[in-house]
């Protein structure tokens, strides 16, 4: 600890490494709504290729797979939505669309939980987002798959079952903005940097978890994810 330091800074949150001892440090984690058309149709929405929308988490949210975490506290509807998880490993700002998927290190199987009730609310008083996306381990995440082993993934199977039931199964192909508009698009906003995530959104077949059940969530040729709500 530095002299000038009132406490220890924490440990930043990182991410593991497929097959490496090495670990992906997370700066900050951004996530896209809404970018499957059938999950937008069963949240009322229209699946338009208008610009999409983006909010965040902080990195601190970031979990282990295979951990058991609480129910979190001020909801009674926590959802769950499996995700592709795009990883940037080279910064940049108003980068070209056929430039972005140099700027991706590798890709891993995420999930963001959500407090569907207090987004709900939020909505519909036009408030901010934030204490239904960003709290304490909303952002479960399995190991990173670097994109020199498997490429970048445009189409395969995207997966979550609760319990053994299967409830979100749909293809990466079906995805309104791919990886590239993803990364293009959202580099125009804020300038990215390495260490920094991007949830590229969820297929249909979102829906409530409780605490005792077990969740695991795949993603072909990327790798699993899996919790536990205690």
């Amino acid at each position: 600890m530095s002299e000038d330091s009132l406490f220890p800074p924490p440990a930043p949150a990182a991410l593991s490494i497929a097959g490496e001892s090495r670990r992906f440090p997370v700066r900050r984690i951004f996530c896209v709504g809404q970018n499957y058309a059938a999950h937008a149709r069963e949240m009322g929405k229209d699946p338009s290729r208008e610009q999409p929308c983006f909010f965040s988490k902080p990195a601190d949210a970031v979990v282990a797979s295979g951990a058991t975490i609480p129910y979190p506290p001020r909801t009674a509807d926590l959802h769950h939505e499996i995700e592709l998880v795009a990883a940037i490993g080279r910064g940049g700002a108003d980068i070209a669309r056929a430039d972005a998927l140099a700027h991706v290190l590798g890709y891993a199987a995420g999930i963001d939980l959500t407090r569907r009730d207090l987004q709900s609310e939020a909505r519909k008083a036009g408030r901010p987002w934030d204490l239904s996306k960003g709290f304490d381990n909303s952002a479960p995440l399995g190991a990173l798959a670097p994109a020199e082993r498997i490429g970048h993934p445009a189409e395969g199977r995207i997966s979550l079952a609760v319990n053994g039931v299967t409830r979100q199964d749909a293809d990466l192909a079906e995805m309104i903005w791919s990886v590239a508009e993803i990364v293009a698009i959202l580099s125009g906003y804020v300038r990215l940097e390495a260490g920094d995530l991007i949830f590229t959104g969820t297929p249909a077949g979102v829906g409530p978890i409780v605490s005792g059940d077990h969740v695991t969530g795949a993603i072909d040729g990327v790798g699993t994810v899996e919790l536990t709500v205690g």
